[in-house]
């Protein structure tokens, strides 16, 4: 059975304008298919964060085409792109990002309240379960200041995941944790792909973490040099 493309990056320039033009991104092309856990490595101002921005649809100034769902995203309105962001991507960041005047049910929350497909008892609803197929369905009450950095990591995977998305998005997400946290948050990220089939884009400078995904895409200069399976 063929799998299906989840997104897919054709020909994709960007080139920062200055007094003199640099080119960031350069050519690149590449898919990713469904329940597929990719990572993106490369040295620092590879492109990597860059890319990840146009891949996320939060940077729409570039060349080439992206295509998410089987459906282009060039030349869509803002209103369009926040739409579909909020529905089909998920994102975990280095920093939690949690709201600390909220709950980290709450937290969890938001993205779907903001969507409004369901009701907030519904969301509620499934938040708790997003939190206790993490395993802190015990935090639920509490505040995003009363959790470890390990644990306020797993409230923002179970906040990326409450929309049931086609993809989740993560830049360095173990960028901020220690050797411990970060095989919980790999382990977590596997299950998802295992389990859920869910598909994962991960920039990382974690080689370790890296050579346990399922592909490695390696960038240099904007250019992607190489991909592992």
């Amino acid at each position: 059975m063929e799998k299906k493309t989840v997104i897919e990056a054709i020909g994709i320039c960007k080139s920062f304008q200055g007094p003199t033009e640099v080119k960031v991104l350069s050519d690149v092309s590449f898919a990713i298919y469904s329940s597929e856990f990719v990572s993106v490595v490369g040295k620092s101002g590879c492109g990597k964060s860059t890319l990840l921005y146009i891949l996320s649809t939060m940077d729409t100034n570039y060349e080439g085409d992206l295509m998410l769902d089987g459906v282009s995203m060039k030349n869509k309105k803002d209103a369009v792109l926040a739409k579909v962001r909020n529905e089909k991507i998920g994102f975990v960041f280095q920093f939690h990002y949690l709201i600390n005047e909220f709950n980290n049910l709450r937290n969890v929350m938001l993205p779907a309240l903001k969507m409004g497909k369901f009701t907030s008892e519904e969301i509620e609803a499934h938040a708790y379960a997003k939190l206790k197929m993490l395993g802190i369905e015990k935090e639920a009450l509490k505040f995003p200041n009363q959790l470890s950095g390990g644990q306020k990591q797993r409230v923002a995977i179970a906040r990326a995941l409450i929309n049931e998305p086609l993809i989740i998005m993560g830049d360095e997400p173990t960028g901020n944790l220690d050797k411990k946290n970060s095989d919980i948050v790999f382990d977590i990220f596997k299950e998802l792909v295992e389990t859920y089939k869910q598909s994962l884009l991960i920039v990382t400078h974690d080689l370790d973490f890296a050579a346990k995904t399922q592909r490695t895409i390696t960038m240099e200069d904007g250019q992607l040099t190489h991909t592992i399976h």
